[in-house]
């Protein structure tokens, strides 16, 4: 089933829909955010997404601070995972002005919601609501965007298949609008998570879930990743985006940059391109090559009018001249007779024998 999305339309049959991951790497300037959204349309994306939290609405400060020690990718973090939160956050007064540089470039605003004040606050800015991967368990929630009707983009890193399929069936039993996302969701930019995110996920979403759009919310270095998940039927590409890696931040690391996005779309585009139609034929550029690479029957030797076709009397040699008898009819030109003179090196042709 395709989507509509703003103006563009998702599915298997249609060009892979991106979206730049703002997320916290405006670092708490509105002016960066907008910088950011204009840099992301020139380096190709199609939707530049943000995260509305409030710390005290996603983090228990605590109980991260009962945990003896932030984990994972939270252990490079210099303050708490609270503080963090509450500096990452993107204000709410903001959006109107996030969506306005969006329509003025030509790009989809998202943002993912994380209560229901989100929700509702944003619903009438944006054309879709995606949920991250940490919310999949929260069927209230789910339900409660599912509710509003727009697509939604369900990305389910961290979690178990069962867990996946109740959520899916959590969200299609009221809105049938919906991209499934595999993701992994471990933010250190590692190498070693090319070995955790299980592209071939795919494979198994696409059995269980036909009639979904699928997608990769990607966190893995370079570009090998998104173009794998591309070819397994992802139409849908998530990564965080910023304009500098180097920049201290929770984001910063793992995402691309400009140069870096503009190649990863490029790359795609030509994978599109290459991966073409499903029915093996001829390709319009072939048919040349039909002619100087494949063969024909010729005369091994000077054959005179009357004589008996013996198989060391005929060549199978390139080019395959139009006309000619090809080398699958081998069998019912032995022993046919030539009807003239057929000089050595001439392909023959069924008016030649009889």
């Amino acid at each position: 089933m395709d989507i509509r999305i703003g103006s563009h339309t998702l599915g298997l049959t249609h060009p892979t829909y991106f979206i730049a991951d703002i997320a916290a790497n405006h670092d708490g300037s509105l002016e960066r955010a907008k910088l950011l959204i204009r840099l992301a349309k020139e380096a190709g994306a199609d939707a530049a997404k943000f995260q509305n939290f409030r710390a005290a609405q996603i983090v228990s400060d605590y109980g991260f601070r009962s945990l003896g020690g932030q984990q994972s990718h939270q252990s490079k973090w210099k303050k708490s995972v609270f503080e963090v939160y509450q500096g990452a956050s993107v204000p709410f007064e903001w959006t109107p002005e996030l969506k306005a540089v969006c329509d003025e470039v030509g790009i989809d605003y998202f943002s993912s919601p994380y209560d229901f004040e989100a929700v509702d606050h944003l619903d009438s800015y944006v054309p879709a609501h995606k949920i991250g991967s940490g919310e999949i368990d929260w069927l209230e929630e789910l339900e409660y965007i599912a509710r509003k009707g727009k697509p939604v983009l369900l990305a389910t890193g961290a979690a178990y298949l069962g867990e996946v399929q109740r959520a899916v069936h959590t969200i299609l039993a009221i809105n049938p609008q919906l991209v499934l996302m595999q993701c992994n969701t471990n933010y250190t930019g590692s190498i070693e998570n090319f070995n955790h995110v299980h592209l071939n996920v795919l494979k198994t979403y696409a059995l269980m879930f036909p009639e979904l759009v699928l997608g990769l919310s990607d966190h893995t270095p370079g570009h090998a990743a998104v173009l794998g998940a591309v070819a397994m039927g992802a139409r849908v590409v998530e990564k965080h985006f910023t304009d500098d890696t180097s920049r201290e931040g929770p984001d910063h690391g793992f995402a691309l940059d400009p140069r870096t996005w503009r190649e990863m779309v490029d790359r795609t585009r030509e994978l599109e391109r290459a991966l073409g139609s499903a029915d093996k034929q001829v390709a319009e550029n072939e048919h040349e090559t039909v002619i100087i690479q494949r063969r024909c029957l010729r005369a091994a030797r000077d054959l005179r009018s009357g004589e008996k076709i013996t198989r060391a009397d005929i060549a199978v040699l390139r080019p395959a001249t139009p006309g000619a008898i090809l080398p699958t009819h081998l069998p019912e030109v032995i022993g046919a007779t030539a009807r003239h003179d057929i000089p050595a090196g001439k392909e023959l042709r069924w008016d030649d024998i009889q």
